[in-house]
């Protein structure tokens, strides 16, 4: 088990730092010195927006290709599901969006706000291909691989997944407090901070009741598929929820949540052990939730406008696909789906900023729902292959991971 940290050696930490240093900037900030922190903001912008191709190639497509390693029913059946919990919590955090939004009372008129002056200079840093194309090439890739059976390729897929793992830990999520800084800098020196911050507050309790109220339809699901109460499963979760609080992070929250799994008398030993693994990267739901209702409600605040139902059913579905080859790290989701953000939402440079800023203060949460969720996955998988433990099925003894039976 990782090494707890200080929570003030926490990313959740530096990103609440960051957001009052910010604001604090941007308060007593004259012109001279917003245009330098315009200009670090606009330079950070385009490193992150050159990282999001990299990102959808660097994980979808080893994705894909990691499919025949762990092939069959129980795996499809198990994809279908996180893909369906995904889609399912978007489209309920949508229609929560369309009711509660616009009563928010969120303030779109900027006629006092004052104006940012023009960077000091553009280094433009240019993605290597659109996003778009990104994302047919890795799906391209990934098939081609698969149909070909090469090993040469598939090795070179999972070194190019760990080099992007590295340098979304080491530099992306490093600078990502210095950029929300720089971005609250701008919205207090404009003075649009004093209006929103209420609504951050708002929107940001209203996502965590989302968690809990998605989470209680997961496992109600599970208990009727498995005929058993999903209380043998939820109870034992608490340390893992805890966790996924401290760190953020699926993946490395999945040591913990392994071992609370296995306290459930009620999950098959050998489906628990290869469900809850496989989720830890591919169950997003409280993530989902979290960015569908924030992206409509940056929407709101920066364009004045949500976006059309059309542009968000299309988006919803899509972000459903990204979210199972997302990364298990800090802002995974969001990151691996800012391609979708820009050319599905038509976000600017301001409204990617703001996404990141409010969507990294709640992190925590929606990866302690995620982790929770892949409780109930198992569940629902147990109960569909009828292999619950104690009813006449003769499940294997519980032993360490052995899916060659599968």
């Amino acid at each position: 088990m990782a090494e707890k940290k200080s929570f003030v050696h926490s990313l959740l930490f530096k990103l609440l730092l960051g957001i009052l240093i910010g604001i604090g900037l941007g308060s007593v900030a004259n012109e001279s010195v917003i245009v330098v922190i315009s200009t670090l903001k606009a330079i950070i912008g385009d490193l992150i927006g050159y990282m999001v191709p990299l990102i959808v190639l660097g994980f979808i497509t080893p994705a894909i290709v990691s499919l025949k390693q762990s092939a069959g029913r129980i795996l499809t059946v198990t994809l279908s599901i996180c893909y369906a919990s995904s889609v399912g919590a978007a489209l309920m955090s949508f229609l929560a969006g369309l009711a509660i939004i616009p009563h928010l009372n969120i303030a779109n008129d900027t006629t006092a706000a004052r104006k940012i002056p023009e960077s000091l200079f553009q280094l433009s840093i240019d993605p290597i291909m659109p996003v778009m194309t990104a994302l047919i090439t890795a799906v391209l890739i990934g098939l081609a691989v698969l149909w070909t059976g090469s090993k040469t390729w598939e090795n070179l897929l999972d070194e190019f997944h760990q080099i992007v793992l590295a340098i979304v830990e080491k530099v992306i999520i490093n600078i990502l407090p210095i950029y929300i800084a720089a971005t609250f800098a701008g919205l207090a020196y404009e003075g649009a901070i004093i209006y929103e911050l209420p609504v951050f507050i708002k929107v940001i309790f209203i996502v965590i009741i989302g968690h809990f109220i998605w989470l209680t339809l997961l496992y109600g699901l599970g208990g009727m598929l498995s005929k058993t109460n999903p209380k043998e499963v939820f109870r034992h979760y608490p340390p893992a929820y805890m966790t996924a609080v401290g760190t953020m992070s699926s993946a490395a929250t999945l040591p913990v949540a392994l071992r609370c799994a296995r306290k459930s008398k009620t999950l098959d030993p050998q489906i628990r052990d290869f469900v809850v693994p496989l989720c830890a990267n591919t169950h997003l739901c409280g993530s989902v939730l979290t960015e569908v209702f924030f992206v409509m409600t940056v929407s709101q605040i920066l364009y004045g406008q949500l976006p059309s139902t059309s542009t968000m059913l299309i988006f919803v579905f899509l972000l459903g696909i990204f979210a199972i080859a997302a990364p298990g790290v800090p802002g995974g989701t969001v990151m691996a789906s800012l391609g979708l953000v820009i050319s599905v939402l038509g976000f600017d440079d301001n409204g990617t900023a703001l996404l990141l800023s409010i969507f990294a203060l709640q992190d925590s949460f929606g990866t302690a729902c995620n982790v929770t969720g892949d409780g109930a996955i198992s569940l629902m998988v147990t109960g569909i292959f009828k292999k619950v433990p104690g009813r006449g099925n003769n499940p294997p003894a519980d032993s360490e991971s052995n899916m060659e039976t599968l």
